[in-house]
């Protein structure tokens, strides 16, 4: 599904600019018909699943707790 430049920039909660500068530098693919950018969306589902997975991992990190030391109750 292709999509113009400010809805890639809504679906990716980026800034717009930030989005046609990509586009412009190449590291979004994109073709252009004349008149507008086209964007083929279904490129971003791929890392759009590896970001929701990293978050997965960092919130399951911080939530494990600290074990406690073993030297804490030793008294020499």
């Amino acid at each position: 599904m292709y999509v113009t430049i400010p809805e890639l920039a809504e679906y990716l909660s980026m800034n717009e600019a930030k989005v046609k500068s990509l586009v412009l530098q190449g590291k979004i693919r994109a073709i252009h018909d004349g008149e507008q950018f086209l964007v083929n969306k279904t490129q971003f589902t791929t890392h759009l699943e590896q970001v929701k997975k990293y978050r997965l991992m960092i919130q399951e990190y911080l939530n494990t707790p600290i074990p406690e030391d073993v030297d804490v109750k030793d008294e020499d």
